[in-house]
Formats: C-alpha cells, structure tokens, sequence
C-alpha cells in the first residue's frame, strides 16, 4: 500500500489571491509550512503538490520542484480529473488530501487518520461530517485548518469515472461522501469540540493570526495541542480572525 499526500494548491484564490506564496516568517513561505509540516507524518510514502496548468501557477511548480518536491499540473476547474491523474501517475492506493489553505496542519493528525483508515475497510474517511440530507453542511469538530481527507485509489477512480456535476468535479469527494450505497465511509470526531477555533488561511486576518503563532511557538512541527497551548496563554488572540 502506496500512501501519498496530494497538497491541491493554486494562486488564484478569490479570498486572497496567491496566499500559499505568500510569507509565513523570514524564511519560510506559506507552502513551506504545509510541506514540513506534512514531512513530520510517520505513515505516508510520499508527497506531492497538485497545482493547476495556467500560466500564473508556474511559480508554485518552479518553487516546489526546485526544492525536490513533486509537483503534479492539471485542469484548474476539474480538481478530480486532476487528483485522479496525479494519483495514477504515482500510483497511490491511498490518498491523503490536504489543501494548501492549511499551513499548519497537524502531523500527528494526519497519522491518526491514516491509521484509522488502515485498521478498517473503509474507502473513505475525514475528520468532519458532511450532512448530505442538508445541503452538504460542514460540520467539523477538529478547528479549521485541521481537516483531513483520506481514500482509497479505487473509490477515487469510481468517483472520476462516474462525477457529473460541477460541484464533485470541483471539490473531489463529494461524489464518495454522497453515495453511502456504493462506498464505505465514516468520521472522526474530536473527543472535544474543538469547531471554535480558526487557523486556516483564507482572509487577510487568518494570515496575520498564523504569522503570530509561528512566531511565538518556536517547536517544530507546531501541533494542535501547542496551539491551543498558546490559546489559553493569550486568549485575545482568537479574536484576530
């Protein structure tokens, strides 16, 4: 069993365009960070960036491949042809999905998914819940920025194979997480509700909030307890975001 990481990454955010590209510390890039963090996990084979093939997004594959990271391109708006493709060219059996609005995701996490994922038969499982007999609404428990996907390679081409709207073409899983008849799927959920809190990089605020943080917590990888940690410590900054 081949486990990789597909980091789907862009610059063309409509929220705050080119984020991933963006600094995170004096060294560092926003992307940076997903990768190292995502290096920290003990249970994947390999990692790959999967970025589109505009123009504008030649600066994610030059800056990741001169760094020896792999990096997959495909179609901008069909991100499961895209996931697909990657996989293939691969060969992942299983698929860990991680976009690139997480810079600090939490290893240990991701392990914990995986290894849930592994230890049962399952062909798809997340750390939140999508209530599909509610217009798909979220419902996390983990903090935004924490959130895992993991699938096998299997379900993945059935989901390619058969997807026919926008939104399953866009967004990957919808297409597995909906057919609860065809596909073997569950949950994890945090022993404490953990929804409240924010570290995901989609505004102007999340940005200067995760700057903070990996300024003031100086361990590496950052986890989510050592958020939290920090938190607790200076509760004034969950009001950044």
């Amino acid at each position: 069993m081949t486990v990789g990481i597909i980091v789907q990454t862009r610059t063309g955010s409509t929220r705050l365009p080119g984020k991933v590209m963006m600094k995170a510390d004096d060294k560092l890039l926003m992307i940076d960070y997903v990768i190292n963090q995502l290096k920290h996990s003990k249970l994947h084979d390999e990692i790959v960036i999967a970025t589109t093939n505009l123009k504008q997004d030649d600066v994610i594959f030059d800056y990741v491949t001169n760094r020896n990271i792999p990096c997959f391109r495909g179609d901008e708006k069909n991100v499961l042809e895209r996931h697909y493709q990657c996989a293939k060219k691969y060969a992942f059996s299983t698929i860990v999905r991680i976009p690139s609005d997480k810079p600090l995701i939490d290893p240990t996490i991701v392990d914990y998914v995986i290894e849930k994922f592994q230890s049962n038969s399952y062909d798809y499982l997340s750390n939140f819940f999508i209530d599909v007999n509610d217009n798909d609404r979220f419902i996390p428990s983990y903090p935004s920025g924490t959130e895992v996907e993991i699938f096998s390679f299997t379900a993945l081409e059935t989901a390619w194979k058969n997807a026919t709207s926008e939104e399953e073409k866009e967004h990957v899983t919808p297409y597995l997480y909906s057919h609860p008849e065809k596909f073997n799927t569950s949950t994890l959920k945090s022993k404490k509700n953990l929804s409240q809190f924010r570290w995901a990089l989609d505004y102007e605020n999340d940005l200067k909030l995760i700057r903070i943080i990996i300024s003031k917590i100086t361990k590496r990888p950052i986890l989510m307890n050592d958020i939290l940690e920090l938190f607790e410590q200076e509760p004034d900054l969950k009001k950044i975001n």
